[in-house]
């Protein structure tokens, strides 16, 4: 029988680490309910997850198989709200993760196939000023970006961006509301540098169960900035216009909610035949997404579940992979995925123990529209808020 693998010292090393960072969090979210903390206008909030994350059944794009792995991952983050007033709040969090990666908070603890673990570093990934009026708000400083989306293949949400946004929402027909978001930033590569700028605009319209969205994502790269260099295809030296409409509908089934929703998403930057980039002009043509999905049930009450389905087909230059999700494939880097490219599927089961505590489990295969690389992924993810 073989030995069961042992972790290495780094390893261990990582793991006391975030089980320290994890320990606090819980002594805060213990004293976040005594009456200090809730006292002055002070909100003290944080989130613990464990990951057990299986990949198998993987080839590269030239056909060569992956070896498979199981990593124990977990992600701590530790945030505070001061409202000053009724209109003004300043506030900051803190998260796990790599100095190296923007994308994700999650550290490898344990890796199962004796893998590199990877760093257990702690960074601010917000820190603003907002204020708010009865009709328009804005913030600036570091946050998560103003869209509305039902899901992350355009943008990830653990990518927070620098810079300044405003929106303002109205009442329009019988009841409707109409709300306006916008925004400039500059773009992180990992979490201390920054290369190339965003410009974010997006019309929401909401109506009872129902809501429909457009916007448009304008990445403006800096191709002398040798930080933007640093991110996978080029990503960093390529412009982008991405336009994305998204409709949703809520629908009563029993006593159940079934959730429907579709995304389509065209980056209209044009893109030549001769340009000196090869990848770009080998994948000018690339640049269409869809995303459809489905979800029932709840997912607040103790005791909720939900299941749920996407299907996604995201060509090479849809979207800036270098800043949408990180979740359904192991393609690229220990510090950045290439997440485009593909077409596959998610299978996403919920059940909720209480308002703060859930369990999630997730299949995805996907396989590479334009090459031979493919992929399976198991994820079985504890997650505790406070």
């Amino acid at each position: 029988m073989a030995d069961t693998p042992q972790p290495s010292f780094e390893a261990r090393h990582n793991m006391s680490l975030v089980l320290l960072a994890t320990l606090m969090g819980f002594c805060v979210a213990s004293a976040g309910h005594a009456e200090i903390f809730a006292r002055d206008g002070l909100k003290i909030y944080g989130d613990f997850r464990a990951r057990l994350e299986a990949d198998f059944d993987s080839r590269t794009a030239d056909g060569t198989p992956r070896e498979d792995r199981t990593r124990l991952r977990v992600r701590v983050r530790l945030g505070l709200d001061y409202a000053a007033s009724d209109r003004f709040s300043f506030g900051a969090r803190l998260r796990s993760g790599s100095d190296d990666s923007h994308q994700s908070p999650h550290v490898t603890v344990v890796d199962f196939d004796n893998n590199e673990t990877g760093d257990a570093h702690f960074n601010l990934d917000k820190w603003y000023a907002k204020a708010k009026g009865e009709k328009a708000w804005g913030w600036i400083g570091r946050n998560s970006l103003p869209l509305w989306q039902q899901n992350e293949l355009l943008w990830d949400d653990d990518v927070t961006p620098a810079g300044l946004a405003l929106g303002v929402e109205t009442t329009v027909g019988g009841g409707s509301k109409l709300a306006l978001n916008t925004g400039y930033f500059s773009l992180p590569v990992g979490m201390r540098d920054f290369a190339g700028n965003l410009g974010v605009g997006q019309l929401v319209l909401s109506s009872g169960h129902f809501t429909a969205a457009c916007g448009l994502l304008a990445f403006d790269a800096n191709p002398d900035d040798t930080d933007g260099g640093r991110l996978l295809r080029g990503n960093g030296r390529r412009d982008y216009n991405v336009w994305v409409g998204s409709v949703q509908t809520k629908l009563a089934v029993g006593s159940h909610t079934l959730t429907l929703g579709a995304d389509v998403m065209h980056n209209s930057e044009s893109y030549s035949a001769s340009d000196p980039d090869p990848f770009t002009a080998a994948n000018r043509d690339q640049t269409d997404g869809l995303v459809l999905s489905a979800e029932l049930g709840g997912s607040r009450q103790q005791r909720d579940w939900r299941v749920a389905y996407t299907y996604a087909e995201i060509e090479t230059l849809a979207v800036n992979a270098s800043y949408s999700e990180d979740d359904w494939m192991r393609w690229g880097s220990a510090v950045e995925t290439r997440s485009s490219d593909f077409s596959g599927h998610e299978l996403r089961l919920t059940y909720v123990f209480d308002k703060n505590t859930n369990l999630v489990a997730r299949f995805y295969q996907v396989n590479a529209i334009t090459t031979g690389e493919d992929g399976s992924r198991l994820r079985l993810d504890f997650n505790y808020r406070f």
